[in-house]
């Protein structure tokens, strides 16, 4: 055996495999980062990623995640602190689903970002609003954000800790259940387009 052959894949916090990833979506392939050059150890490598347009494309999408968490004053800069989170989280939804949480986090950001949204034009002194294609990027945005978002506000002043809804939240929302609040919202968004068309 060559040295090559001897070295271990790269799994997340040394425990979740990403070679077996796969993104159903074809539209979002590019935008989650789970291959190439994107496979970590730890969601934490100290790339600039904000410098050029669309290179947090290529940000590894946990680390994206574990980025989002970190909002909100009294959290900002706490990286470490954001990762401890994510780690627990991935271990609850490892327990809950006996499935690669990296794939079900996957599920949760394509399920989670609308498709179609609404933005506002304006015309001769009148604003309406028309009904728009969301581009891949943006929907991952979007994703993302809810779902930190929705696991933040229900652990807040609540008995549940911050990992725990958001491991509740990224299942719920893999499944596509109404009870996640990214869903919940992506469903508004897409309907209020719909009536915008």
């Amino acid at each position: 055996m060559t040295e090559v052959d001897q070295q271990k894949e790269v799994k997340m916090f040394d425990k979740f495999g990403l070679d077996e990833i796969n993104i159903k979506e074809i539209s979002l392939s590019d935008y989650i980062g789970v291959k190439g050059k994107c496979l970590r150890y730890l969601p934490h490598n100290a790339s600039r990623f904000q410098v050029k347009r669309f290179r947090k494309a290529h940000c590894p999408i946990v680390e994206r995640l574990t980025n989002s968490l970190m909002m909100h004053g009294r959290n900002n800069g706490k990286k470490l602190l954001a990762v401890k989170i994510v780690r627990n989280a991935f271990e609850i939804i490892k327990l809950m689903t006996h499935e690669n949480p990296v794939q079900i986090l996957v599920e949760a950001i394509s399920n989670s970002g609308p498709r179609e949204d609404s933005t506002r034009i304006g015309r001769a002194g009148t604003v309406r609003r028309q009904a728009v294609d969301v581009s891949p990027l943006r929907r991952v945005n979007q994703a993302i954000y809810l779902l930190c978002l929705g696991a933040r506000l229900a652990a807040f002043k609540n008995g549940k800790t911050i990992a725990e809804t958001l491991a509740d939240e990224i299942v719920n929302a893999s499944k596509g259940s109404s009870s996640s609040y990214a869903i919940k919202k992506k469903d508004e968004v897409e309907r209020v387009a719909k009536s915008n068309r």
